[in-house]
């Protein structure tokens, strides 16, 4: 990725970190990037695609973060990850149909629990199960450590059977 987008997209996360989806414009996001609007509408044309932008580099981030860890420790990361993601923690909080219509509408979940069941070395079960619990954490975070329980119970549970 080059620099420049790089730099749109980190203002794109403070952007919508502050004022949300529905509240962030292209002038915002332009804005927090330090760039003239002109400059955002060269590599995007919208806000959704600034957005779905974000999410997919978001999603690269994390599983190369996982990708090298055992489940139980790839699960905590991303538990801890998505539950103080300041992003995540505005649209969850602020703008849930957002959030959804970003992560769990049709082919985007079903991508979603594809890379993760890549990421943790996991079959399609599995990665579903840890999927929902992920998004469960996105939605009510709780304490870090439940949240560590949790994922070493998860983590348990989909081991394989022999």
């Amino acid at each position: 990725m080059n620099r420049t987008r790089a730099g749109l997209l980190d203002g794109a996360r403070r952007a919508f970190a502050e004022q949300g989806l529905r509240g962030s414009t292209m002038q915002s996001v332009a804005a927090a990037a330090g760039v003239a609007k002109g400059t955002l509408y060269n590599y995007f044309r919208t806000k959704d695609d600034v957005a779905r932008a974000l999410l997919a580099t978001e999603l690269d981030r994390l599983a190369d973060l996982a990708a090298p860890l055992p489940p139980a420790e790839a699960l905590v990361v991303l538990g801890d990850e998505l539950a103080t993601h300041p992003v995540l923690r505005r649209v969850a909080e602020t703008e849930p149909d957002q959030l959804a219509a970003l992560v769990v509408s049709g082919a985007r979940w079903a991508e979603l629990t594809d890379r993760l069941a890549r990421a943790l070395g996991v079959d399609a079960d599995a990665a579903e199960l840890a999927g929902r619990w992920l998004l469960g954490v996105v939605l009510q975070p709780g304490p870090t450590t439940g949240r560590r329980r949790q994922a070493a119970a998860l983590a348990r549970a989909m081991e394989p059977v022999d």
